[in-house]
């Protein structure tokens, strides 16, 4: 998962290499980070939070099979 969290910040963002990705496991819950350069975070949340909204959709779709709670937290 964050994997896929970074592919799609890399594809997002101007400055890939500053994308971080770093996850926390609980025992029922999966705390995805992802941290991007201040100039990249209006491309990661989007309009109304519409992209960060999409980015824990996907991921939580493909979380389905670990059968945890994922959350897709965007640092500054």
């Amino acid at each position: 998962m964050e994997e896929l969290v970074k592919v799609i910040a890399n594809a997002l963002v101007d400055n890939p290499e500053a994308v971080q990705v770093s996850r926390q496991e609980e025992e029922d819950k999966i705390i995805i980070e992802l941290r991007v350069a201040p100039e990249d975070m209006g491309k990661v949340i989007g309009k109304q939070g519409r992209i960060a909204r999409a980015i824990r959709t996907v991921v939580r779709a493909s979380a389905t099979r670990e059968q945890k709670k994922v959350i897709v937290d965007i640092v500054d």
